[in-house]
């Protein structure tokens, strides 16, 4: 099998236990980062934005009802070879209502994340909508050694004010 298969194997069946937890509330469910890019390697993470209604608050109380997924997938991202790393799923969640008010971490996934589940084109929605607003402004991303980094508006005038 390889790298890609395991991973989009993976994603198939992290995708069914994400569904299987929050059932109807599950609004979207992206990958972004390295697997989101195509670009994953052995030691890759899953790196997952999920959005749905009626999240617990704070971040540990998310990530405790999160949990049976992770159980649920043990066996599935043990390491595939002897000494190998296992894969690790690292989800941020977000209600809906989140989303709209916008996060950094939405700059990347517009033109990195792989939708997986997005019901009446939620996800997508927003993403169309944050990256015309990013062309609107003549945004870009440059890359600067081994990574990137954000110019919002390059014709930013100290003192103006402007909203993504």
């Amino acid at each position: 099998m390889t790298l890609e298969e395991r991973y989009d194997r993976l994603l198939e069946r992290t995708v069914g236990e994400v569904r299987r937890l929050y059932g109807e509330r599950l609004v979207a469910c992206a990958v972004f980062g390295s697997v989101g890019r195509g670009t994953q390697r052995e030691d890759s993470d899953i790196d997952l934005l999920l959005v749905a209604r009626g999240l617990p608050a704070g971040r540990f109380a998310r990530v405790d009802e999160f949990l049976p997924v992770d159980e649920r997938l043990e066996a599935d991202l043990r390491p595939t070879s002897p000494g190998g790393e296992p894969v690790s799923l690292c989800p941020v969640f977000k209600t809906p209502e989140e989303v709209e008010a916008g996060s950094p971490l939405f700059l990347d996934m517009v033109d990195d994340a792989r939708i997986l589940h997005d019901r009446d084109g939620f996800l997508a929605g927003y993403l169309d909508r944050l990256r015309s607003r990013l062309q609107a402004l003549g945004a870009r991303r440059i890359w600067l050694g081994n990574a990137w980094y954000w110019e919002l508006k390059p014709d930013f005038r100290p003192g103006e004010v402007f909203h993504l």
